[in-house]
């Protein structure tokens, strides 16, 4: 029986992560946390837990932390994890780099995955956009557009720019170096080899990415669309019974579903030369 603590248990994503825990025969919940002002905090969330507003006691109870909770809550979580010695997966959204540098650091300690998004159908689909941006050369121009609900704060969003990152890849370079700015007003000629960016918002979107190649006379099209957040909720505590068996690193969703041994090995097959 794999225990696992939420924090960020009042969100929308924590409230159904919970409900995923709850219902799996494998894991039990540890408990939640939120912040102090929360109205949720000292309310029972099933099987006698109460919310909290510190994660350091909930951390010594649970084997794997799941954090959607805010940027600005990740040093006093990873700060938790680190003194329980208990491994966290971090799916909040809109980090910077003093945050992943953070998360580096922790990662000499603990077993670490953070992931832009959980949805295992996503991470599947960020492997064949760095599959299909090395294949194809900068005559093809890559565009990633995506659909958010009418509160969703950052954008691009988190997934946009870890597809980006993953197309960025496949061109072996920087994401920084490729990405184009916003198409708006006047924007003059697209730049070869760019990576493109358009965010929507509006209703209730769960989350709708789509990553197109576009060359003269034709176009390829990679999309994923999210249907309900259990997807995600599934996605997370699947990576996190596998994070609980993990050594302190570093990890990705595609490491859990083998995806980055899969790529090496593409990659060392294409680098083969026949006698």
């Amino acid at each position: 029986m794999i225990k696992i603590g939420v924090l960020g248990a009042g969100g929308r994503m924590g409230q159904a992560i919970i409900a995923e825990v709850q219902a799996a025969a494998d894991t039990w919940l540890a408990g939640g946390v939120e912040r102090a002002q929360h109205p949720l905090v000292g309310r029972e969330i099933g099987e006698g837990q109460v919310v909290g507003a510190n994660a350091a006691p909930l951390a010594r109870k649970a084997d794997v932390l799941i954090d959607f909770s805010t940027p600005d809550a990740l040093d006093e979580h990873l700060r938790a994890a680190e003194e329980a010695r208990t491994a966290i997966l971090v799916g909040t959204t809109g980090l910077l780099p003093a945050h992943h540098a953070r998360l580096d650091r922790a990662a000499q300690q603990i077993p670490v995955l953070q992931a832009a998004n959980t949805s295992l159908g996503v991470t599947l689909l960020a492997a064949l956009v760095e599959q299909a941006a090395r294949a194809l050369d900068a005559k093809w121009d890559i565009e990633i557009a995506e659909l958010h609900h009418r509160h969703k704060v950052d954008a691009p969003s988190g997934t946009a720019l870890y597809l980006g990152e993953a197309a960025a890849r496949g061109r072996g370079a920087p994401l920084e170096s490729l990405r184009l700015p916003a198409h708006c007003g006047h924007s003059g000629v697209r730049r070869a080899g760019g990576i493109g960016f358009a965010s929507l918002r509006g209703g209730s979107a769960a989350g709708e990415h789509k990553v197109i190649f576009a060359t003269e006379g034709e176009r390829l099209e990679f999309a994923h669309v999210a249907e309900g957040r259990e997807l995600f909720a599934h996605g997370a505590v699947t990576a996190a019974r596998w994070l609980a068996g993990q050594k302190p690193g570093r990890y990705q969703m595609a490491d859990m579903l083998g995806l980055q041994a899969q790529a090496s090995l593409v990659r060392q097959a294409g680098n083969l030369t026949g006698p």
